[in-house]
């Protein structure tokens, strides 16, 4: 059954860097709306204002003829926006992230201890850059690791003397198609570390986080698990050594 998202941790610049350009572009759309219905409104009034002035001619009597009555429309009216193929088109482009856990592959069979970091940062690929000036889901001194550029959707892990947090890109239905493959290899990086953590009660933890569900100090597959969630671009699973 796939799993559709709704949509870590010192993330804030990755995620204003992927939500400002649709951000920009839905301003752009509606500034340039505004500004062609206010054209619009200005050419009908000046028309409008035209006839008037047009039908309230003086006789050779010195009488006002009063030709209001008369529909006066020489005034073309503005291009019509078509907001419905606009909506449609926005809608085609948001489609949510499907996340088929049912078939996804829990790698190698062996368990993995929270200390054991480096068969951890294995598992997950390559460490490209690391902060040794981090701070923990507590704000305490913490090393982080990262395992994409800056430019790409994250995948860190953060390692302090009483946590040990896990923290990927959770797409948005607007990110691009490359940004949502993206966030499905990390959520398959780590559910495979789950596996290697707690066993099925791990992969059974991913899944349940990709729809939705919080976890809140809970022991899962005998690991403490003070935190788990995905919303608002990120998910995080943060243990308690």
């Amino acid at each position: 059954m796939a799993i559709q998202s709704n949509p870590t941790i010192d993330n804030s610049s990755q995620q204003a860097k992927y939500r400002r350009p649709s951000v920009l572009m839905h301003s752009l759309t509606l500034a340039m709306m505004i500004g062609v219905s206010a054209l619009g409104l200005t050419a009908c009034d000046k028309s409008k204002d035209d006839a008037a002035d047009e039908s309230a001619q003086i006789s050779k009597d010195g009488s006002v003829e009063d030709n209001s009555a008369v529909e006066v429309n020489t005034q073309q009216q503005p291009p019509s926006i078509d907001s419905n193929s606009a909506e449609n088109t926005q809608d085609e482009q948001a489609v949510p992230v499907s996340y088929d856990v049912n078939n996804w592959q829990v790698g190698s069979e062996d368990r993995y201890e929270l200390s054991e970091l480096k068969k951890i940062q294995k598992a997950l690929g390559s460490v490209v850059s690391t902060d040794k000036n981090s701070l923990d889901y507590t704000s305490n001194p913490a090393i982080k690791y990262r395992f994409m550029n800056d430019s790409q959707p994250y995948l860190d892990v953060i390692d302090s003397q009483d946590y040990l947090e896990f923290g990927w890109y959770y797409a948005n239905p607007t990110d691009s198609d490359s940004e949502k493959q993206t966030s499905i290899e990390h959520a398959k990086s780590v559910y495979k570390v789950a596996h290697n953590l707690m066993g099925k009660e791990g992969t059974s933890l991913v899944g349940n986080i990709l729809t939705g569900q919080v976890i809140k100090n809970k022991t899962v597959g005998g690991k403490k698990v003070e935190l788990a969630k995905c919303e608002f671009y990120s998910c995080m699973i943060i243990f308690e050594k």
